[in-house]
């Protein structure tokens, strides 16, 4: 059954993919082949800014060798103008890419390129709209193309965020955009994902909320230090302290919020680690 189906009707369970920075893909391949089944698979856009194969091409391959898998290529404003987008989303189509999760993509400050220069011709919620105009046959400029596009479009959502009041607006504007479910920056904090869930359940959208096991001590400090929007709990820092995995906490975590009004499914994000990925996944199935 195709994702867009399953949305609102089963639990729904997703991973993603990082990519290679070069051509041997062998790899990326294994890793796909070797995750428990999913519903469907994300492909990043050069995340941090580091250099990865493009999302759309390792998106196609992965369906040719893959055809029963969903999978959801990320596609950043960071990187192209208004009429290179455009060109990519309809070359993406072309290849059979029916999924696509619009995003603003991190800055160049963030990766090894320093002289690489950042184009944000559009923001995510105009990505959204321009996605959704092929969607209708239209471009940007509102003019009539040959032919439509039928794409599913994800949209990002920070449910970690201070004030959440711009974050539900700003989810309004991408369901108004053409926005068709979310996904979401990683949750640890169980009262702050039963607030976020509480408040954007009403905008109608499935909502993926992102699961990330934690490696280690080292990687929740910094995350808490320097990612903006995640906030990881003493509690869960206590235990990392006493030896507790990561995949454990996640799996605790997951089964806290199995059911919430509002979840329709999770999006894990285990950085390539495809053992604690599908520990989550074999957890969740036998809830």
């Amino acid at each position: 059954m195709e994702l867009k189906e399953k949305l609102g009707k089963e639990f729904v369970i997703t991973t993603e993919l990082g990519g290679t920075n070069g051509t041997d893909i062998v790899k990326s391949l294994e890793d796909v082949k070797s995750y428990l089944p999913i519903d469907a698979l994300n492909v990043i856009d050069c995340a941090s800014a580091r250099l990865r194969i493009n999302s759309f091409a390792l998106a196609h391959i992965i369906q040719s060798e893959f055809p029963d898998l969903n999978v959801v290529p990320h596609f950043t404003c960071r990187d192209r103008s208004i009429l290179g987008m455009q060109a990519d989303l309809l070359g993406a189509y072309g290849l059979g890419i029916r999924y696509v999760l619009a995003t603003t993509g991190d800055p160049p400050k963030e990766g090894p390129y320093q002289d690489s220069k950042a184009v944000y011709n559009l923001t995510s919620i105009e990505l959204i709209k321009m996605i959704s105009n092929f969607n209708r046959g239209l471009d940007y400029n509102g003019e009539e193309i040959k032919g439509q596009t039928e794409f599913f479009i994800s949209a990002v959502a920070p449910p970690g965020a201070t004030n959440l009041d711009p974050v539900i607006e700003r989810m309004k504007k991408k369901i108004e955009a053409g926005a068709n479910f979310f996904q979401t920056q990683p949750m640890y904090d169980l009262e702050k994902t039963k607030e976020f869930l509480s408040r954007a359940k009403g905008l109608g959208a499935p909502i993926l909320l992102g699961i990330m096991p934690l490696k280690g001590l080292k990687m929740a400090q910094y995350m808490n230090e320097k990612v903006a929007g995640i906030d990881i709990p003493g509690e869960v820092i206590e235990k990392l302290k006493s030896g507790v995995k990561g995949a454990e906490i996640a799996k605790e975590f997951v089964k806290e919020i199995y059911g919430l009004a509002g979840l329709a499914g999770i999006h894990i994000m285990a950085l390539g680690d495809v053992k604690a990925t599908n520990e989550i996944i074999e957890y969740v199935r036998k809830l």
